[in-house]
């Protein structure tokens, strides 16, 4: 991962993109993206893009998602994402995330899947005195208006105790933080200098995960 603060240029999104998509919500359909496909190309796909290659020299390359949902088996057959996101990943799982659909941009990081060799370690740091920091930096983010979030457990985990301090950390199976800008004045212009500011103030997190979640040794086929 690339480290350092780099000056980004200035890149937007454009509001193009959230046309685009307010006009899917209501037409999600094969019909509609052959009409369409070419605006997904120049007003969504391409803007992106550029973010993340403005984005690169601090934080790494980036990927921008495939615009189509698997619908192999689920119920629900619409072929066409909702959001365009795109990712700067890293080896626990997750990384450096932003995204742009119909209610506009949203920015976000951390750990979106672990795998059980992961999740193991991340318990076992919450649990000593790691925990302590993750939970300040936590506390430091969301006072920065950040919404922490992940997957969780319903129950406590087994092999500790329903009083535990940090019980609430310890029941999550992912852990992300996000900011929701809707559809702010500079998205048109200047999306690459916000976005890069809030990453680097997700960079202790990252850094936190990397040290002690780390990048999983199991095989990406096991569930």
């Amino acid at each position: 991962m690339a480290t350092g603060k780099v000056r980004a240029l200035p890149v937007g999104i454009g509001l193009a993109a959230v046309d685009f998509y307010a006009e899917l919500e209501i037409s999600n359909t094969r019909e509609w993206w052959a009409s369409n496909k070419g605006r997904y190309a120049t007003d969504v796909k391409a803007p992106m893009e550029a973010l993340l290659a403005a984005l690169e020299p601090e934080f790494g390359p980036g990927k921008v998602y495939r615009p189509h949902r698997d619908v192999r088996f689920s119920e629900d057959k619409r072929p066409l994402k909702d959001h365009q996101g795109g990712l700067v990943a890293t080896a626990i799982m997750g990384g450096y995330y932003v995204q742009v659909g119909a209610d506009g941009l949203m920015v976000a990081g951390g750990c979106y899947a672990m795998r059980p060799d992961q999740l193991a370690r991340y318990r076992e740091a919450v649990d000593d005195d790691p925990g302590e920091a993750l939970d300040s930096l936590l506390t430091v983010l969301e006072n920065g208006g950040w919404t922490i979030g992940g997957d969780q457990l319903k129950t406590r985990p087994k092999g500790f105790d329903a009083d535990h301090p940090r019980l609430a950390l310890l029941r999550r199976k992912s852990l992300t933080a996000s900011k929701h800008y809707g559809i702010p004045a500079w998205l048109a212009d200047d999306t690459s200098s916000h976005v890069a500011q809030d990453w680097r103030d997700l960079r202790s997190l990252m850094v936190w995960l990397e040290s002690h979640v780390g990048e999983t040794t199991e095989s990406r086929e096991r569930r």
